[in-house]
């Protein structure tokens, strides 16, 4: 069995994401989140650093967790209870967590985004939504009803979508921002887009996507985000020569 070193595969994943240049929220953390003993021999992949993916990654017999939802969203300290049985989990099966946020959600070939947009034949992108100093999603012209293209979402995603109908029924510039990017359908409309794909918004936002004349679909968080670690484990796999597996807890969400 192959060992690569945890160094270089982090050090691959940094420049690969531009992590120390892209801007994020504060519990991001992006990047190596827990170490190892230094060698990797097998990745998972994970939407969600948690308890229960941390177990599924142990049965696995990985060493290295990529995940998109790193450790320390929520206070890491004290070290009790689950926050303990989660942190003992990972030294003791020498267990290592490298996590993309943004970066992740940002990268044009790779990232959630771009991956979506590709399961759902989206061409000609171009640039879309800003968040914390870079643009993260895409956006494109098309011609396509409301219909077909939920239907597309759900072969994409396994998950019916919630659909707010605020617009047109044929959709034709769309923009794609994959989690929780509901609450800014005011910034999407902005950019021109008359159909918004995220993964989940809060109730307000079907009375302002009525106002607004937007119509928006809601894909699930989860299943939005499946997408940018399966990629980025594909790669890191062909790249290292490493055996990776996708670790699904969804969350329904």
């Amino acid at each position: 069995m192959p060992k690569i070193s945890l160094t270089a595969i982090v050090k691959h994943c940094d420049q690969l994401l531009r992590t120390k240049e892209a801007g994020d929220y504060d519990g991001a953390v992006n990047g190596l989140q827990a170490g190892n003993s230094g060698a990797v021999t097998r990745i998972a992949a994970a939407v969600d650093a948690s308890l229960a993916t941390v177990k599924l990654a142990i049965v696995a017999k990985a060493d290295l967790m990529v995940v998109h939802h790193g450790l320390f969203w929520s206070p890491s300290h004290p070290w009790t209870g689950k926050k303990y049985e989660l942190l003992r989990l990972l030294v003791e099966n020498n267990l290592a967590v490298y996590s993309s946020h943004l970066p992740l959600d940002a990268h044009p070939r790779l990232g959630n985004n771009a991956q979506l947009c590709a399961a759902l034949s989206l061409k000609n992108l171009r640039p879309f939504f800003v968040s914390h100093g870079q643009t993260i999603g895409f956006q494109t012209r098309a011609k396509i009803s409301r219909a077909e293209l939920a239907a597309k979402l759900e072969r994409a995603t396994g998950a019916k979508p919630r659909i707010i109908p605020g617009g047109g029924e044929i959709c034709q510039r769309i923009g794609v921002v994959t989690g929780g990017a509901g609450g800014d359908l005011k910034l999407a409309v902005d950019e021109g887009v008359d159909t918004f794909i995220t993964g989940e918004g809060p109730h307000w936002t079907f009375a302002l996507a009525e106002e607004l004349g937007l119509n928006v679909f809601y894909g699930g968080h989860y299943a939005t985000e499946t997408f940018g670690v399966k990629a980025l484990a594909s790669h890191l796999s062909k790249k290292f020569k490493l055996p990776w597996t996708f670790v699904d807890h969804p969350t329904g969400l």
